[in-house]
C-alpha cells in the first residue's frame, strides 16, 4: 500500500484520445516518463553510450545528468548559475530560467519563463508559458500561452491553452477516502478513470482565482472563470454553465472561444 508511484507501461502502444486523462497518459506516461526509461535502459545496455555521457560530463565539468548529452538547450536561453537541470530534458529557444529553479526530466518549449524557485519534474511546458516564483509542477502538461502563478502546486494535471491559474492554488491528486476517481468523459458523462492518483484538468481560456483547492480528477471546462468568492474548494466537475462570470457578463463581457462540439 506504500511506496513509489509505479506505472506498468508497454514499450509500443496506441493511445486513443477521448478525454483529458488519455492526453495525460500519452503526454506524460508515454512521453517524458517512457523516454526517461528508454534512456536509462540504453545506458545500462550500451557501454559506449555510457562512456560518451561520462566523457562529456568530465569535459564540461558538469554532473552526469546535467551533461549536454542529456540536457538539450536551444538558442538564446538564459539560465541562472544556481539552477539545477537534470536530463533527459529538452529546452527550446528564448527561454529564461531563474535562480534556484529545479528541472528534472521535462520538455520546455519556446519563449517560456520559469522564475525563481520553481520546481518542475516529469512535465511538459509548451510555448509561451509563464511560471512566476515557486510554482511546482509534477507530471503535468501546460499547453500554449498559459500562466501558473506563484506558490501553486499541480500534480498529474493537464492545463489548456491561454489559461490562468491564480497564486496559491492547489490541485490535489489522491482520494483520502479511497473511493474511485471519476472525471468528465465523452458526452458530458462522468466516468471512472481507473487510476489511483490523478490531478485535475483546466480547459482552454480559463481564469482561476488565487487560493483554490481542486479535488482529484475534477474537470474545469473551457471558458470558465472561478472567482473564489463563494467557493474556495472545488469538489465537483465545473461546466461552463457553472462559471462565475455569468452574473457579471453585462459589465465584464467574457467571450466563449471554445464551445462544445454539440454547440451548447
Amino acid at each position: 500500500e506504500f511506496g513509489d508511484l509505479v506505472y506498468q507501461l508497454p514499450r509500443l502502444a496506441f493511445v486513443l484520445i477521448e478525454n483529458w486523462v488519455h492526453l495525460f497518459v500519452a503526454d506524460i506516461l508515454f512521453g517524458t516518463f517512457a523516454s526517461s526509461a528508454n534512456i536509462e535502459d540504453r545506458i545500462n545496455d550500451d557501454w559506449r553510450y555510457k562512456l560518451k555521457i561520462l566523457f562529456k560530463s568530465l569535459y564540461e565539468q558538469n554532473q552526469v545528468l546535467a551533461s549536454s548529452e542529456l540536457v538539450k538547450i536551444g538558442n538564446n536561453v538564459n539560465i541562472d548559475p544556481s539552477a539545477i537541470i537534470h536530463g533527459p530534458t529538452t529546452i527550446g529557444d528564448n527561454v529564461n530560467i531563474g535562480a534556484g529553479v529545479a528541472i528534472d526530466n521535462c520538455i520546455i518549449g519556446n519563449n517560456v519563463t520559469v522564475s525563481q524557485g520553481c520546481q518542475l519534474m516529469l512535465s511538459v511546458v509548451s510555448d509561451g508559458c509563464f511560471l512566476p516564483f515557486r510554482a511546482a509542477l509534477f507530471m503535468t502538461t501546460m499547453m500554449e500561452n498559459t500562466m501558473v502563478a506563484q506558490n501553486t502546486c499541480l500534480q498529474l494535471c493537464v492545463l489548456g491553452r491561454d489559461s490562468f491559474v491564480g497564486a496559491g492554488t492547489t490541485f490535489t491528486d489522491f482520494n483520502v477516502l479511497g473511493g474511485p476517481l471519476r472525471t468528465l468523459g465523452l458526452g458530458d458523462k462522468v466516468e471512472e478513470t481507473n487510476l489511483l492518483v490523478l490531478g485535475g484538468c483546466v480547459g482552454h481560456h480559463c481564469r482561476l482565482a488565487s487560493g483554490l483547492i481542486i479535488y482529484p480528477a475534477r474537470t474545469i471546462e473551457s471558458d470558465v472563470v472561478l472567482l473564489g468568492e463563494n467557493r474556495k474548494i472545488i469538489t465537483k466537475q465545473v461546466r461552463y454553465e457553472d462559471s462565475d462570470h455569468h452574473p457579471h457578463k453585462k459589465k465584464y463581457p467574457y467571450p466563449r472561444l471554445y464551445p462544445r462540439k454539440d454547440g451548447t
